[in-house]
């Protein structure tokens, strides 16, 4: 049973009639999160802002077609979340669903995760594989970082959207296929039309109905009933026979601006309970980033500015009494930091950072971050 002060606290931000009628519970939560733990999704999503109420309202209107829909939404916002409550709520729920990251392929292998393979296709395929849009058939296939595709592999999906059918690598047979495509991305996919990095006739075939989930950051209504529900399930976890959170941490939590959105809020949460207390968890607990604790009526950029300003401050004081290989030092410490706070993926700190896998590998050897 869930811990009752949890469920007190819970139902204080819940608009039962409203969200039962639609949803049943007051969250989601990814099957087994747990077993997510050294990802950086998000693994629960609760609608309790008004702005989240109106995106689930638009979600029930949307999902019994089998309009394709693109997700728009900052990195831990919740997107396979919202994919998954779309599938639940559609008529293919008693389907497969089935979620892949487009950014933990090469682009050789994407294809054929994505349309399968027959055997000798290419070096090292000694079987005839079915792909992940087979393996969806009759459900739904959430590809997650859309943007992150290859333009090559964008060709092949918008053919697929067309015709209704794959072509497995090394084969001339097309095979039907009966499965909806929810995507998802952090790009701003007009943007990156523009730019010649994705094809303007695959962002429209994408883009029939787009849900666009807001950071938490402007869904503050969200923040606690998310907090109550990792006290509670990091509490189970570490055995606690109760769990608190003081009033000085809710508004802590609430005045936070939360760039790593519901997946660095879980992660705060847990690390109170290590050091708290008997599961009393304090503001000094949470040790959020005062750089971001910027009210939310403000633009993002005004946290992002300040934390800037703190790190040119700190850059001063190692100028004042310079190291040997003090850029070295400095550039250690941004892929260190960047590879801790994306949790040891290769590819989410590529992207945070702005460089390629390879440069980042080469850089967390050099280091001595990677063997």
């Amino acid at each position: 049973m869930p811990h009752p002060i949890t469920l007190h606290r819970m139902d204080k931000y819940r608009d039962s009639q409203k969200i039962d009628d639609l949803l049943g519970e007051p969250l989601i939560t990814l099957p087994d999160p747990d077993s997510h733990a050294i990802s950086i999704r998000a693994t629960a999503l609760v609608f309790a802002d008004p702005a989240s109420i109106r995106l689930l309202e638009y979600m029930g209107r949307i999902a019994p077609s089998d309009a394709t829909v693109l997700i728009i939404g900052e990195t831990g916002t919740g997107k396979e979340l919202a994919a998954r409550q779309v599938h639940k709520m559609s008529l293919r729920k008693a389907g497969p669903f089935i979620a892949v990251n487009c950014g933990a392929f090469s682009e050789s292998l994407l294809e054929s995760e994505l349309f399968g393979h027959e055997r000798g296709a290419f070096t090292g395929a000694l079987n005839a594989r079915s792909g992940w849009f087979e393996a969806a058939g009759g459900g739904t296939l959430f590809l997650d970082e859309i943007g992150d595709l290859p333009l090559s592999a964008q060709v092949k999906i918008l053919r697929v959207l067309q015709e209704r059918e794959v072509v497995r690598l090394g084969s001339r047979t097309s095979i039907p296929i009966d499965v909806r495509l929810v995507a998802a991305t952090n790009v701003n996919l007009a943007e990156a039309v523009q730019a010649g990095r994705f094809r303007e006739d695959l962002y429209y075939r994408l883009n029939v109905a787009a849900l666009d989930l807001l950071p938490l950051r402007e869904r503050p209504g969200d923040i606690l009933p998310l907090a109550w529900h990792f006290m509670e399930r990091y509490g189970k976890r570490l055995k606690l026979s109760s769990v608190d959170l003081s009033s000085d941490a809710e508004r802590a939590l609430l005045s936070y601006a939360w760039p790593g959105n519901i997946r660095e809020l879980e992660n705060v949460i847990h690390h109170a309970l290590l050091i708290s207390k008997n599961g009393k968890v304090g503001a000094a607990d949470l040790h959020l980033n005062p750089g971001f604790g910027v009210p939310h009526s403000l633009p993002a950029i005004t946290g992002v500015s300040s934390a800037l300003k703190s790190l040119e401050k700190a850059l001063a004081a190692l100028y004042e009494q310079p190291a040997d290989h003090l850029f070295d030092t400095i550039d250690a410490a941004v892929i260190r930091t960047a590879y801790a706070y994306c949790e040891n993926n290769q590819v989410q700190t590529g992207r945070l950072l702005g460089i390629s896998r390879n440069i980042l590998r080469h850089r967390l050897k050099r280091y001595g971050f990677l063997v």
